[in-house]
């Protein structure tokens, strides 16, 4: 796709800018090949290069790096981690995914059980505010320290879940149930959630019923389900020229606004 685009337009990216995002399964590897490379080193950082692994971000990069050399243009790639944003329909998307959740253990009486491995629950992680990516894109199109650059793009701080779980569950009115010290995935245990989400939707009107358009169990259980550790440094991006930050707690909470004042959810 990236390749089809990029000779679609052709000789009209001339000194132009492209950026291209991809994501930290740079350094991880897809979800399939978890723990089959090189554990890498948190944080992780733009310099430790690809996994051995077949990936198609490599693909990606491949075909960008290959259209600016035959069109002249320069490029930018950009790595989130876990994007939290309003996106409905979105098949990726943990914010709203836990947003739901939270709603249905708030109103069906189920416990706040946080779904992830004890690597996750335990060690430091970051997630990517929708509108920091924005900020980054726009600044790389336009500073000359990004040119031809790969950047980390995350919030700038760090946390683990054991922090952030009883905080979300606090801005829910709820209690965060213990953690069980063992994966509890989502898509295993959220078998009556479609039926219970239409009941929630229709006695207090909200916008959307169909669960399928907001929540996405089996992608939050893959990111929560990370067998590793995994967070990154963004030091070649502030020296570059980037000083976008997140408190990443109020990107959660700020995402449950907008759903709110969306009537996504109650």
């Amino acid at each position: 796709m990236v390749e089809n685009v990029i000779n679609a337009l052709g000789d009209r990216l001339q000194g132009a800018h492209v950026a291209l995002v991809t994501g930290l399964k740079h350094y991880l590897g897809p979800f399939e090949a978890y723990g089959k490379g090189a554990v890498p080193v948190t944080p992780f950082r733009e310099e430790q290069g690809r996994q051995p692994v077949e990936n198609f971000y490599y693909a990606q990069e491949d075909a960008l790096f290959a259209g600016a050399e035959k069109y002249g243009y320069r490029w930018s790639v950009h790595r989130p981690h876990t994007i939290v944003g309003f996106a409905l329909g979105n098949a990726m998307n943990m914010g709203q995914t836990l947003a739901v959740y939270a709603t249905l253990c708030r109103e069906k009486g189920w416990p706040f059980i946080f779904p992830g491995s004890p690597e996750q629950w335990n060690g430091v992680s970051d997630v990517t505010d929708a509108g920091l990516l924005a900020e980054q894109l726009c600044w790389a199109a336009e500073s000359p320290n990004a040119a031809n650059q790969d950047f980390n793009a995350v919030n700038g701080d760090v946390f683990r879940w054991k922090w952030l779980w009883p905080r979300l569950a606090a801005y829910f009115g709820i209690e965060a149930a213990p953690y069980p010290e063992t994966m509890m995935p989502l898509e295993g245990r959220m078998q009556e959630a479609a039926a219970a989400w239409r009941e929630i939707a229709g006695r207090y009107q909200l916008a959307e019923a169909d669960i399928n358009r907001l929540a996405s169990w089996w992608h939050t259980d893959a990111d929560l389900g990370r067998p590793m550790e995994a967070f990154t440094d963004m030091s070649k991006s502030r020296k570059a020229g980037f000083t976008g930050y997140r408190a990443t707690l109020d990107a959660f909470t700020g995402l449950f606004d907008t759903l709110r004042q969306e009537r996504i959810i109650p």
